[in-house]
Formats: C-alpha cells, sequence, structure tokens
C-alpha cells in the first residue's frame, strides 16, 4: 500500500513538474514573437516573470516532494512521539497544527524570496517588512484559534462514531459555509481598511446594476490594498445579507468608471447565475470524495508506516493528500470555472458594455503584468480563467490576429489600441 501511495505521489510531482517545464518553454519561445495585449518592452517584462514566478514554484515542487518522504518516512510518527503524554482532543490540535506549522516554517524561504526579492524587483510589492510582521502574526493567531477548533470538533467526531468520515463532512462543509460569509468580515478585521465609496454618483450607478440582478448588498467599500500589492482586483463576498461589494483602491486608481462598472458586471453576472453556489458545491463534491477514501483507508497502511490510527493521525494524512487529489481534480473544476466566466462576460458586456469590459480586461493585463499567453497543457490543469485572449475574442475583439498585423506593419502598441477603441466608443 505505501508503495502504491508513493507511485501515485511520484506521478503527481512528475506530471506538474513536466507541466512547468512545458511553460517555461512556451513562455521563453513566444516572448519572442510580436506582443499581445501589450507594449514591447511589457510584454518581455510579463514573460520574465511568468517564467521566474515558475522556476520558483518547480523548487517548491521539489521541497514538496521531500516534505512527503518525510512525513511518510517517520515524520509523523515523529510529531506521534512529541505529544505522547498530550490527552484528546489536544492531542489532535497540537499535531495537526504542528503538521500545517513546520510545512510553512519550510516553505518560509520561498514565500519570503518571491515576496521581497521577486515581486520587489518587477514592482508588485508594497508591503513593509512591518506590515508583513504584523499580517503573519495575525494569520498564524487566526489559524491557531479557529483551525484549533475545526480540529477539536473533527476529533470528537471521530471519536464518537463508526461512520466519521460522513459526519465530518457534514461539519466541514458547514465550516465551508460559515467562513464564505463572514470573509469579508474577518478580513475587514484583521487585514484590509475598508471604507464606503465615497464617490456618490458611482455608487449609485452600481447600486442601479445590483438591482438589475436582483443583488442585495450591505454596502459598497474601498480596500486599501494598495499597502500591500499594486495589483487591481475587486470581489463580492459573503452570503445573504453579509454581502459586500469590495473594489480595491487600485482598481479605482486604474479603471475609468464606466470599465468600473463592466468589471462589476461580470461579478453580478455570477451573482446572477449562482456561480458562488456553485461553487460552494463543487468544493463540497471534492470535500465528499477526499473524506469517503481517508475515512476508508485500510488498517494495514497505518501498521507499514507505524503508526497508530488516531483522529490527529487521520487528518494529518488528509491534509498530506488533499494537494495530490486536488491536482487531478482540477481540470475538472477549471472547466466549469472556465465556462462560468464566459458567462459572467457576456453579462457584463450586457450591463456595462462590451467596449468598456474588453478595455478594463485589457488593463488588468497591464497593470498586473500577466504574461496573456500560456501552454494548453498549463492552461487546462491551472487555469479557472479562460486565457484573457480567448475572454476578449469571446467579446468580439480578435486581440491576438491585431496586434500580430500591427506588430508586423510596424502598428502601434496597446495604449495606442486603447485609446482608439475609447474614442471609437464616445463617437457611437
Amino acid at each position: 500500500m505505501i508503495t502504491a501511495l508513493m507511485a501515485i505521489v511520484t506521478v503527481y510531482f512528475v506530471i506538474k513538474l513536466y507541466i512547468s517545464v512545458m511553460q517555461v518553454g512556451y513562455i521563453n519561445r513566444v516572448k519572442r514573437m510580436p506582443p499581445v495585449l501589450m507594449g514591447s518592452a511589457a510584454y518581455m517584462k510579463a514573460a520574465n516573470y511568468a517564467v521566474a514566478k515558475e522556476k520558483l514554484k518547480m523548487v517548491g515542487m521539489f521541497i514538496e516532494y521531500f516534505m512527503f518522504l518525510v512525513w511518510l518516512d517517520g515524520g509523523i510518527q515523529w510529531l506521534d512521539r512529541m505529544t505522547l503524554n498530550v490527552e484528546e482532543p489536544y492531542k489532535s490540535i497540537v499535531m495537526v497544527l504542528g503538521f500545517v506549522y513546520i510545512n510553512a516554517l519550510v516553505e518560509l524561504p520561498l514565500t519570503l524570496y518571491e515576496k521581497f526579492v521577486l515581486d520587489e524587483k518587477f514592482g508588485f510589492n508594497r508591503t513593509s517588512v512591518a506590515l508583513y510582521l504584523k499580517d503573519t502574526a495575525v494569520t498564524i493567531a487566526l489559524v491557531t484559534v479557529l483551525g484549533g477548533l475545526v480540529i477539536w470538533g473533527v476529533s470528537a467526531i471521530i471519536t464518537s462514531t463508526g461512520l466519521w468520515w460522513l459526519w465530518t463532512f457534514f461539519f466541514l462543509f458547514a465550516v465551508v459555509i460559515v467562513l464564505n460569509m463572514f470573509y469579508p468580515t474577518i478580513r475587514a478585521l484583521f487585514f484590509d481598511k475598508l471604507s464606503p465609496l465615497e464617490d456618490r454618483e458611482l455608487n449609485e450607478k452600481i447600486e442601479g446594476l445590483m438591482h438589475k440582478t436582483g443583488f442585495v448588498s450591505s454596502g459598497v467599500f474601498v480596500s486599501d490594498a494598495s499597502k500591500r500589492d499594486s495589483r487591481l482586483n475587486a470581489y463580492f463576498g459573503g452570503l445573504g445579507k453579509s454581502k459586500r461589494v469590495v473594489l480595491f483602491d487600485t482598481l479605482l486608481e486604474k479603471l475609468t468608471p464606466q470599465e468600473l462598472l463592466a468589471v462589476l458586471g461580470h461579478e453580478l453576472g455570477h451573482y446572477a447565475h449562482g456561480d458562488l453556489y456553485k461553487n460552494i458545491g463543487v468544493v463540497g463534491v471534492l470535500l465528499f470524495v477526499m473524506l469517503a477514501i481517508f475515512g476508508n483507508l485500510p488498517s494495514s497502511l497505518f501498521l507499514n508506516l507505524g503508526i497508530t490510527e488516531t483522529p490527529a493521525v487521520d487528518m494529518i494524512m488528509f491534509l498530506l493528500f488533499l494537494p495530490v487529489v486536488s491536482f487531478f481534480v482540477m481540470p475538472f473544476m477549471g472547466m466549469i470555472s472556465r465556462h462560468n466566466e464566459y458567462e459572467a462576460d457576456r453579462t457584463g458586456s450586457e450591463l456595462g458594455g462590451a467596449l468598456y469590459l474588453a478595455n478594463a480586461l485589457r488593463k488588468l493585463v497591464s497593470e498586473n503584468q500577466s504574461f496573456p499567453l500560456s501552454h494548453p497543457i498549463y492552461i487546462f490543469f491551472y487555469y479557472t480563467h479562460p486565457p484573457v485572449v480567448e475572454r476578449l475574442k469571446a467579446l468580439g475583439f480578435d486581440e491576438e490576429n491585431r496586434y500580430s498585423r500591427e506588430a508586423l506593419d510596424g502598428g502601434c502598441e496597446a495604449e495606442t489600441l486603447r485609446e482608439e477603441l475609447e474614442e471609437g466608443s464616445s463617437k457611437a
């Protein structure tokens, strides 16, 4: 059984590594071709950033594989011995949180390098060391308290019933729903400072859009996200009466009001199509399958590993193999998500205008320095959103062909194209 598990993990590692190698090679090849969605300098910079991040990700894969070997070859036993005299449920809490924090500590150098070296080099990072330490301390506190409560609940279920994996599913699925409800509140309390949108005219237009789709919100808020990162973003968070519209201040700074309304129209499209509930349902299916598998592992596996089957060990095995199962399920989830994105784009174009949504997508690519092209196999496994080039094509803008023709003819770059489109929109 151990041999089979290690074979599965090895296949998982090799496939991930192969996909990353293909992605790096693909980007290095297409970055020398006529640029798409960006000017030449920005296009090359985005390509170099994407390659650098992928190479860093590949280093993380080797660390992940090494930690698999460590945990299965004595690591779990060591944790068990360290907590030998601790009674349940505290034993489970200490063991599982220990597993989580040891993994995080091993990955910390890569995290710091990405934030303070790579993102700094390419102009994304705005986080000070003090703010990073504060965020890390808050995150640890939240994971310890909330995670400890969840571990305590699962431990109680495992020790009280034979069909523990099924009841654990109901418990964890309820936790997922509660976290989705209170995520905006938790984020506002501990990380981002949210303030009501002061632009009264824009606020009224946003409320008008929400009224068209029946979206009832507790308000439109602006997040001070620029103190951490320069990327543009927005989100609709919460369920029921706790729903909020949150706009990053970077988004307000870079997009015109019409473009912003088109982006919010896209997000409202997700609401109108029930995508949030569909996503929660898909997570529920994945959670059910995972618990069904790891709730019925043969006792011989634990004997071969030299460990006693306890609530903590069950949870650690679940967390250890969750990335493996998720990786092979992700293509299915990605196909659903990409379909939903196209549908939301259609709604966004109807509510805010296809031209404005297209302009906003171009700016998002440019400002976030997101390289617009990826290898097909990388898209298949990792993309929850369709490539922006394909989204623009679905909106009626064949960007790839146009940019190729203009580059060959010595034509204009991305900013000129946007200006032309905006001029055409005003004339219309």
